[in-house]
């Protein structure tokens, strides 16, 4: 009996995080392994990786883990599982490879079974193989995944256009695709994020002639606001700096080093002589490449227009151009800076709403390479849960049977067994991990709720000085507030905190010998919180500090 099973710990019904596994035989093959930004709301925290826990308890059957292409959409959660199972197998190609190394490396993340493959390039394994095809993104080398089976193949296509027009680096093999289809596809994994946008993504993604009017109408220095691993976009903008004299000065380590990998292998074709350094900011036509990260967004930006920023100072004279879309979390974000750039008189330059910069698969697209796979059974992938019911929809208008198209969100298992479907209830464990900063502990659902307090109403810190000896009160209580009122309009609320903070210690001291500490925590916490809310309605992160003396 053949089974496989097919699920996802993250990339359903979301944006990013994603990770699917596809088991067959017992054995794991994972494809891809992301990370999903935080939203504005979730203070602190940078960005949410999937639970790893299924395959942690699993781990001797894992084969290793398939990169589609390098965004961390889909590869940023890897290090963060090679920590787990450091002797997991990763795959990738060259360019993605070298960018798992880059980050690797900043991360202090050792990975030592990481294997470059080349498309359309077949791996054998005992029960099946994978064949790596080539498909158009906005990412060098970006591959889908046919897993070869007994009862047919699964494939795995995600964060693809369809134009021809597109070559080397950035090419698909329609050929190629088509043979797969031939030989027999059981079951399709495609992507959905943009299945609600009318015809192909193609030629609405072509950026050179906008790039090229940023230039022509920009008499001074040219900052430009870009993604790091948007390779095609940093192409497109260097293509339309030929012949202009201008130097690029390429701010921060980590940009820096894609960049210069990527001119290294070849990814990038930049004229001898164009990449400047910091001695070129000053320049009246200097081009500043400033790197937008994702946890951050818009930060690096933000600090040269607020004059924060150590090497850069920003000059009516200067035109900023945001080179990638805003996304939807942090929209609030991109109004403020761009009113904050309006203030200081630069020219901002914005790409037309009508350009697809993200190069994902649109309406016609989607279709396309469902007649060309021509799937028996069809699972739309990768996108908000509206986005997965439209695919599926499309699916249909190209002869895919309603019955023969699975919709799933994260943790639902599909079962396949000598290649019939199998309805059942299965589920694994799925879970978010939150992360802030380079701490690998999730940050967890408690530890956001008091940021989300503090953040609404404030904080009061309460101490006292206690004598150790008699168990006198030496100092105190002193009431320290943050982001709760402002002290000096509220003097005789803050005198009442103390009297009744008094009284509390008092009453929980024991003949001068013994003092309750942490009884009197709770009732401070209690009393004082109720007393505030009656007084303000807001309720205020209380913590009391007691020291013997």
């Amino acid at each position: 009996m053949n089974k496989i099973k097919v699920f996802s710990l993250g990339g359903l019904n979301e944006n990013g995080k994603n990770l699917y596994i596809v088991e067959i035989g017992g054995k794991i093959v994972i494809l891809d392994c992301g990370l999903k930004y935080a939203i504005e709301k979730m203070y602190g925290v940078d960005y949410i990786i999937p639970d790893f826990k299924y395959l942690v308890e699993n781990k001797d059957k894992i084969v290793g883990v398939f990169i589609s292409h390098a965004h961390y959409e889909n590869i940023g959660s890897l290090f963060d599982l090679v920590k787990l199972i450091p002797e997991i197998n990763v795959y990738a190609t060259n360019y993605a490879a070298k960018v798992i190394e880059i980050e690797s490396e900043e991360k202090e993340v050792t990975i030592k079974n990481l294997h470059v493959i080349k498309p359309h390039k077949k791996l054998d394994f005992k029960d099946f193989s994978i064949f790596p095809f080539s498909v158009t993104h906005s990412s060098p080398e970006t591959v889908g995944y046919s897993i070869n089976t007994k009862d047919g193949s699964i494939v795995y296509i995600t964060d693809y256009l369809v134009d021809p027009s597109m070559h080397d680096f950035y090419d698909m093999d329609l050929g190629k695709i088509a043979y797969i289809g031939k030989q027999g596809v059981l079951l399709l994994m495609n992507e959905s994020v943009f299945s609600e946008k009318k015809g192909f993504t193609s030629p609405n993604h072509k950026l050179d002639k906008y790039f090229r009017n940023v230039v022509d109408k920009s008499e001074g220095r040219i900052i430009f606001s870009i993604l790091p691993l948007h390779i095609l976009t940093m192409q497109n903008i260097f293509d339309a700096l030929k012949d202009t004299n201008r130097k690029v000065v390429i701010m921060g380590k980590h940009l820096h080093n894609i960049v210069l990998m990527a001119i290294k292998e070849g990814y990038l074709t930049v004229p001898k002589g164009m990449i400047g350094d910091l001695s070129n900011l000053k320049d009246e036509n200097a081009c500043i490449f400033v790197s937008n990260e994702r946890e951050m967004p818009y930060n690096n930006l933000s600090r040269i227009v607020n004059g924060y920023d150590k090497f850069i100072t920003l000059e009516k004279t200067d035109s900023i151009c945001f080179a990638d879309p805003s996304y939807d979390a942090n929209e609030l974000t991109s109004v403020k800076l761009k009113n904050d750039i309006a203030v200081k008189g630069a020219k901002i330059f914005e790409v037309p709403k009508d350009k697809n910069v993200r190069l994902h698969a649109s309406s016609e697209d989607l279709m396309l390479m469902v007649k060309l796979f021509n799937p028996k059974y069809y699972m739309p992938i990768k996108g908000e849960y509206r986005y997965l019911v439209r695919n599926a929809r499309l699916a249909m208008e190209v002869g895919i049977k309603e019955e023969n198209i699975i919709l799933k969100e994260n943790g639902e298992v599909v079962t396949l067994t000598n290649g019939k479907l199998i309805e059942n209830d299965d589920k694994v464990f799925v879970d978010d991990i939150l992360i802030d900063g380079i701490i690998s502990n999730d940050v967890g659902e408690l530890v956001l709720k008091d940021r989300e307090m503090l953040g609404n109403n404030g904080l009061i810190l309460i101490s006292a000085t206690v004598d150790k000896r008699n168990k006198q009160i030496k100092n105190g209580p002193e009431v320290l507030t943050r982001g709760f009122i402002y002290v000096k309009d509220n003097l005789d609320l803050i005198e009442e905190i103390k009297s009744k903070s008094l009284n509390i210690i008092k009453n929980n001291t024991h003949n001068g010998k013994y003092a309750d500490y942490a009884k009197i925590r709770t009732e401070i916490r209690e009393e004082i919180g109720s007393f505030l809310y009656k007084k303000t309605e807001s309720k205020p992160v209380i913590l009391t500090v007691i020291q013997e003396m």
